[in-house]
């Protein structure tokens, strides 16, 4: 019953954030490591409204529940590489990724019989037992052995740098998949207050701030027409 009410009050509490305060929660999720002067300069107001609406749990919680939902939309890329990874024959990425499965035991529970629980265990059934002829049994050949088994150090060295490479290689798309997000949501706000988009192509950073500032004021513009009508 508790926890009913406080979803509900949390759901209430978004419901109430105003436009900036919803822009202001994008970006801090997306750029954690952002100043407050920079989130105010991207969301157009002071240093000191940051502060106040960072002291808002409510404003917190949101924040957090945005960034884990950007975090967890960033794993299965990063886990897609790890397979890939695992599936060449890097040890440390399957160790990982059965981790992760829960496929892995770390804890092996080592039982010792005596001579006597042997001997029970051991008792056998004979007229149970199948007997298979040998032609039934299909033996396959083992693979080749890898010679890099030889030097483990140095593969071990060598696997962990092709999976911090992976790792890499997946969060740089993961970000350039947020730009693009990020782009989209600004052309989207331009086109709410009718403001002409950038050209394609990388912006420079004057530009983009110019326009930035530009698509703030009309949004101020638009939100400000609209408590007045209302």
């Amino acid at each position: 019953m508790l926890n009913k009410s406080v979803s509900l009050q949390l759901s209430s509490e978004s419901k109430s954030f105003s436009p900036k305060q919803r822009i202001a929660i994008e970006f801090i999720a997306l750029n954690p490591s952002a100043t407050k002067k920079e989130i105010a300069g991207h969301v157009g107001v002071t240093d000191v409204t940051i502060w106040d609406w960072q002291k808002n749990p409510h404003f917190v919680d949101a924040v957090y529940d945005t960034y884990m939902t950007k975090f967890g939309s960033q794993l299965p890329l990063v886990l897609e590489s790890m397979i890939r990874e695992a599936v060449s024959g890097n040890v440390q990425a399957g160790r990982l990724v059965l981790e992760h499965s829960g496929k892995l035991v770390k804890n092996v529970h080592v039982q010792v019989d005596s001579p006597f629980e042997k001997f029970l265990k051991a008792e056998v059934n004979f007229d149970e037992v199948e007997v298979i002829d040998a032609e039934e049994i299909d033996l396959k050949e083992l693979p080749e052995r890898n010679p890099e088994n030889d030097f483990p150090k140095k593969r071990e060295k060598k696997e962990k740098k092709n999976l911090n490479k992976a790792i890499s290689k997946s969060k740089k798309k993961a970000k350039q998949l947020n730009a693009r997000k990020e782009r989209y949501q600004l052309l989207k706000r331009a086109k709410d207050v009718g403001l002409k988009p950038l050209p394609p192509g990388r912006w420079s950073k004057g530009k983009k701030e110019a326009w930035l500032n530009k698509l703030k004021k009309l949004e101020t513009t638009s939100s400000s027409s609209d408590s007045s009508s209302s």
